[in-house]
């Protein structure tokens, strides 16, 4: 079993060996790859205390009509389209995402649900990609650091490059031209960029941000943010659809929210849902997207109360799937349970044992805005829609092995009903 004290240990006690990741960078060869995620030491510390104040809930705020406007095209696309057999949820969600984070990362209106072959959701899936050359470079950067900058490896795809460089050059250049103000997160990253803080941050002094390093942080605040939010949506859905108690008490919830707000879905009415909270909370303990996270240590580190030293450089694994699958913290752990989340029984649990987003200071920083994307597609399928299984909607679930997050093996159906 992982010991959850070992993870607070590694994510955040002794945060000053475990502070990076591991992964390979190089910001002259590879400028796309050397985003928050992958950078090490005092410059991840100065990008991240560049990015924190882009993701405050007042910021959220601000982008929440962005993403609702797309979660309406999401249903119209829905009611159009919920009787057809060969409609797979898992794509479905993509297609949100994809346009929700087009619009808030870079102002483009990239209308997945009427073009399902547009460019920026095809160059998506290139990103999560996991060729054998791959992985093959990954494993090099990982394991022989040295060699890998002296090579001047690249692990992102050319033509991966090529489109986001470009996208960001001429978002950045029409806006700086136009004036336009969208309250999006590319308005608040071209302040950073000019004046090296948001408007209203406090000075973290340090420069602005070159249109590499602008680049990068857009390019992993969309890789992301599309794959790990319509994942768990994904699942979310799935388990609603076998658990059709769960799925009414939610229903129940929003419309009786949504109710006292005039039928309008808001910032504030949203956070009032607390048995959403507590499914999104279960979805992510029993699926986590991402179902592992990695820490290496900066000196040799003996770990307290043993003899057993870690040797520098080690590659630790935090692994969030089988900490959360573990029946000492969640008993009967395969079933579906919300009321794990009630504020009683969390109370109960070691605070460690679930750790979706990681935790401690390189928690997930996407995490408030992951969320509320999930959160605003949910709430607005499950007003308009019920889902139930058919004679396709695969369980037991299987595990897509060769993916990046976690993935269903032969994608996800569903049936879909209008709600009376």
């Amino acid at each position: 079993a992982v010991d959850p004290e070992f993870v607070k240990l590694v994510l955040v006690k002794e945060f000053n060996v475990f502070h990076d990741h591991g992964f390979y960078t190089d910001a002259e060869s590879d400028p796309l790859n050397s985003h928050l995620f992958n950078l090490d030491g005092a410059k991840w510390r100065v990008m991240r205390q560049k990015l924190s104040p882009t993701f405050t809930s007042g910021k959220m705020k601000m982008m929440f009509n962005t993403v609702q406007s797309v979660a309406d095209e999401l249903k119209k696309f829905v009611e159009a389209n919920y009787h057809r057999e060969d409609l797979e949820i898992r794509d479905l969600l993509q297609r949100f995402t994809t346009d929700v984070i087009g619009s808030v990362a870079f102002g483009i209106e990239c209308n997945s649900f009427k073009d399902p072959d547009s460019k920026l959701r095809e160059m998506a899936g290139k990103v999560f990609e996991l060729s054998p050359k791959t992985l093959v470079k990954t494993f090099v950067g990982i394991q022989f650091k040295g060699l890998a900058r002296w090579m001047k490896m690249k692990l992102t795809d050319d033509e991966v490059e090529k489109f986001f460089m470009e996208l960001v050059r001429t978002t950045v250049e029409s806006r700086e031209k136009s004036d336009v103000q969208r309250n999006d997160f590319m308005k608040l990253l071209l302040e950073i960029k000019n004046s090296g803080k948001l408007s209203d941050a406090p000075d973290s002094g340090g420069d602005g941000l070159t249109m590499n390093e602008l680049a990068a942080q857009c390019f992993v605040f969309f890789a992301a943010g599309f794959e790990t939010s319509s994942t768990a949506m994904n699942f979310c859905l799935y388990e609603l659809a076998i658990n059709e108690d769960i799925q009414d008490r939610l229903r129940e919830e929003i419309n009786e929210v949504l109710g006292e707000n005039g039928g309008q879905l808001t910032y504030d009415a949203l956070m009032k849902m607390d048995y959403l909270d507590r499914v999104f909370n279960e979805t992510l303990r029993k699926y986590p997207p991402l179902d592992n996270t990695f820490r290496t240590n900066s000196v040799d580190y003996t770990v307290p109360g043993t003899n057993y030293t870690i040797p520098a450089g080690t590659f630790v694994q935090i692994p969030m799937y089988a900490l959360q699958w573990d029946p000492e913290h969640f008993p009967a752990p395969e079933r579906f349970d919300p009321d794990r989340f009630l504020p009683e029984v969390v109370k109960t649990r070691h605070p460690y044992a679930y750790v979706p987003f990681g935790e401690g200071p390189r928690i997930c920083i996407g995490m408030r805005f992951g969320v509320m994307q999930a959160k605003i597609g949910l709430v607005t399928l499950l007003q308009n829609f019920k889902f139930r299984v058919n004679s396709r909607t695969p369980i037991p679930m299987e595990f897509e092995p060769a993916s990046v997050t976690l993935s269903p093996k032969n994608g996800m159906y569903l049936q879909i009903e209008r709600v009376k």
